[in-house]
């Protein structure tokens, strides 16, 4: 079978890159693609449009290439495509619980057809003709949660739940799109997919409990479930939790806690740092205490000490520094927003972090409202008069008085904030 592959030249912010190009699972999306169907196809063709398909009769599959889907998504479709011996399009029920929480928000590609969605995923069995037949795949979602937002801080949001699926697919057209394809619907899939392998199949539970017994460790930590890659130092008070998947040459220090996550070739995480729901990619360092939560790491990023990312999606060769923190959730309970194509539009989950891009350089102390963009090749130099001492304090006391505000409570102060916008910091400022 032959590969057609739709070019998507569409820029993801803050990165600047198509999303062929941004990886996904410690992999670019193109490469990705590649890997999953090199047992289906012998052969691949990149266009621009469907005008440069070639003519023949040949059995082709069409895809775009923004379009992430997992190896049970593919294989499922294919092989349905093929039994029906038609033209196919993907298609999903209009009640699918996975397709309408989080794959159709921030994109056009995945689209409401008659009562279906459709999506550019193609079969021909005999050359491309027009009007295929839709093909319904079902994703097989299941709502699946890890903590309980307290009804005074979100009274109308609930619990943080996903729709997690077997079978994975959505359209890359915004940061939020690589965010989703890399923790909740990625390694959070994972967990699902474990679940319900270990749900349908005794051999798979004796399998794990044996080795659990075997290897004197918890359900989730014995080597059923985590993979260990070669030439890998491992403290013994780590804990490690899967479904994980860990590279070569990787480093853990003490009391580190990696849970459901994948951590790529030559890491380095250093003493008490905690890992979640992520994915950190190859050569990537994590000095002592930084904590991800939900968060993706492109390649040679680093991540200082005594810095939380939570939902979070981090580009290549970027510098975090000490102290700084990614909020994701909005105290006064607004709808977050992200732009999107030049507006803002609703990302529509309750918490979400932030995006930094590629060959950005991020000093300490920040504070990084939810939904926000660092654009790429980005450097952030904390100046506050009053937060940074660049030069030598003499003896004294130093205070800032409180600014009072006549419609609030006169008991509460508020320390005086500039509200002029961020400008570029140069060394020359901080000298004598």
């Amino acid at each position: 079978m032959k590969r057609i592959v739709l070019r998507d030249p569409t820029l993801i912010a803050p990165f600047g890159e198509p999303a062929r190009d941004l990886r996904i699972l410690n992999k670019p999306l193109w490469l990705l693609h590649r890997d999953l169907l090199a047992r289906h196809c012998q052969s691949v063709v990149e266009i621009d449009d469907w005008s440069a398909i070639p003519a023949g009769n040949e059995e082709l599959l069409v895809h775009k290439d923004n379009l992430y889907f997992n190896k049970e998504f593919i294989e499922t479709f294919i092989a349905k495509a093929r039994a029906t011996g038609q033209p196919c399009q993907v298609a999903f029920a209009a009640d699918d619980a996975m397709i309408t929480a989080h794959a159709l928000r921030l994109q056009e590609g995945i689209r409401r057809q008659g009562d279906v969605y459709v999506a550019d995923i193609y079969y021909f069995p005999h050359g491309v003709v027009s009007n295929p037949q839709t093909l319904i795949i079902d994703t097989e979602p299941q709502e699946m949660g890890y903590y309980h937002i307290p009804s005074y801080m979100a009274p109308n949001q609930g619990d943080l739940v996903f729709q997690v699926p077997i079978r994975t697919i959505c359209s890359i057209e915004n940061w939020v799109h690589v965010f989703m394809t890399n923790s909740p619907l990625g390694v959070f899939g994972w967990g699902r997919k474990l679940e319900k392998d270990v749900a349908e199949s005794w051999r798979l539970k004796l399998k794990i409990g044996f080795r659990s017994f075997i290897e004197r460790k918890h359900f989730l930590s014995s080597s059923a479930v985590v993979k260990i890659g070669k030439n890998c130092s491992i403290d013994p008070s780590a804990i490690i939790q899967g479904p994980t998947e860990i590279g070569n040459n990787v480093n853990i220090g003490a009391g580190v806690v990696i849970t459901n996550s994948l951590i790529g070739n030559n890491v380095t995480i250093m003493q008490g740092s905690q890992i979640m729901l992520s994915v950190v990619s190859d050569r990537c360092y994590l000095p002592f205490r930084s904590a991800l939560f939900m968060t993706a790491l492109m390649e040679n990023s680093m991540v200082a000490q005594n810095t939380c990312l939570q939902l979070c999606v981090v580009g290549r060769n970027t510098f975090i520094g000490a102290g700084n923190t990614c909020t994701d959730f909005d105290l006064l309970g607004k709808p977050i927003k992200t732009l999107h194509r030049g507006k803002l539009e609703e990302v529509g989950l309750p918490v979400i972090g932030s995006a930094i891009g590629h060959n950005c350089k991020i000093g300490s102390g920040f504070v990084i409202y939810p939904a926000r963009n660092i654009e790429s090749g980005t450097t952030l130099i904390y100046g506050d008069d009053h937060a940074v001492i660049p030069k030598n304090v003499a003896s004294g006391i130093y205070t800032r008085p409180p600014v009072f505000y006549p419609d609030r409570d006169p008991r509460v102060g508020r320390l005086p904030s500039s509200e002029r916008p961020m400008e570029p910091i140069h060394a020359e400022q901080f000298r004598d």
